[in-house]
């Protein structure tokens, strides 16, 4: 505990920092200031939403030393299952890229198809961090998060070539950018994704929108309080505020993950991770409620009111997160391995480890019986 002589000395030095940094207060309140002025209210659409999303790599590991088994696990908000697959950090390389293609070299699974079109044949040619080594293992066993969220890209991708009945509007969980993949080949999936949204409006006449919906954001950290002290997005109804590029780029350290098409058109560099223009959203109707960092599709970007109105339709009925997409949340409910599924997935690893350990099995049956962690009877 901090004695009282510490603490006086620390209240003096933070206000003595607070004091120095008033400027910095400052500066972020002129930087926000404009966006008041161009605040737009949000109109409600009648659009069919719908959300993918996949599974929380902290909630969905099966622990059994010196096995770690994740799962790969992919649906919708209507319960639809696009991917379910094991792994493990040391899972070769080399045996995953044989899992998503037949032996003809056509693809087996989305995300063949989507390494197809973008004319890559190996995990290691789409994506700079899954690198092997000579023997075929991964070098860092965070890769295994990097293939995951490959997965829900190809998915997505799949998605917009099926039929939809009504217009429809995909919500993604996180912002519509990337640094996973290699190249420009990110920026190659986003024009084939633009391919294939084009192609439902002259094949079927269908509006697909695509928008991203994030928990939190640097930006909306950045910029939280002096938007409060500015009076932006404080209004009585719903309402959303485009944020400039260069609002952006000051907010990450790395200022490319907020470099769209519209700032390399202006001599930048070029545009490899970006996918989405941000806008900052309130869907309730009273000043306090929160705002919410939405990514808009860069080719929809014009029609970003019918795309708010829609998710706003859908936002109004969030449980039990109030005033957030209910789409994006029964996609979450669905996609959780909890419970009664994950205790059944959990007995898979021991019956897999109970086969492979032969006339040893029987101690696999009493270390089951052992305390994992005696150390927690100090809560009791």
């Amino acid at each position: 505990m901090i004695d009282p002589v510490s603490q006086a000395q620390l209240k003096e030095a933070i206000a003595d920092c607070i004091g120095t940094d008033q400027g910095v207060l400052d500066a972020l309140r002129e930087e926000i200031r404009p966006l008041k002025s161009v605040t737009r209210r949000i109109q409600p659409r009648a659009t069919t939403s719908i959300s993918l999303v996949g599974t929380d790599g902290g909630n969905n590991q099966l622990r059994f030393d010196p096995f770690l088994i994740q799962l790969v696990r992919v649906v919708d908000s209507s319960n639809n299952e696009y991917c379910l697959e094991a792994i493990s950090p040391t899972t070769p390389i080399d045996k995953l890229d044989k899992r998503q293609f037949e032996r003809d070299g056509s693809p087996r699974t989305a995300l063949g198809e989507m390494m197809a079109f973008l004319g890559v044949n190996s995990l290691p040619a789409l994506s700079h961090m899954i690198r092997p080594t000579d023997k075929g293992k991964p070098i860092s066993p965070s890769w295994v998060h990097v293939y995951r969220e490959l997965v829900e890209w190809a998915i997505l991708f799949a998605i917009l070539k099926k039929d939809f009945g009504t217009d429809t509007l995909i919500v993604c969980d996180g912002l519509l950018r990337s640094k996973v993949f290699a190249k420009d080949l990110f920026q190659r999936l986003l024009h084939g994704m633009k391919g294939r949204i084009d192609a439902q409006w002259s094949k079927n006449r269908r509006r697909v929108y695509l928008a991203g919906v994030a928990k939190h954001s640097k930006v909306l950290s950045r910029y939280r309080l002096a938007m409060a002290l500015e009076g932006v997005l404080q209004t009585d109804y719903p309402a959303y505020v485009e944020v400039p590029r260069e609002v952006e780029e000051k907010a990450y350290e790395w200022s490319e993950f907020a470099r769209g098409d519209d700032r390399a058109g202006e001599g930048g560099e070029i545009n490899k991770f970006v996918g989405g223009k941000m806008f900052l959203v309130k869907f309730g109707s009273h000043r306090r409620d929160p705002v919410w960092p939405v990514d808009i599709f860069v080719p929809q970007v014009g029609e970003a009111q019918t795309i708010l109105g829609s998710m706003l339709a859908d936002a109004i009925n969030g449980f039990p997160v109030p005033h957030y997409p209910r789409c994006l949340q029964k996609a979450h409910e669905n996609a959780a391995l909890v419970d009664f599924d994950f205790d059944i997935l959990q007995d898979f690893i021991y019956e897999g480890v109970r086969s492979s350990l032969g006339g040893d099995a029987g101690i696999l049956d009493a270390f089951q019986l052992q305390d994992a962690d005696p150390a927690l009877r100090r809560y009791e």
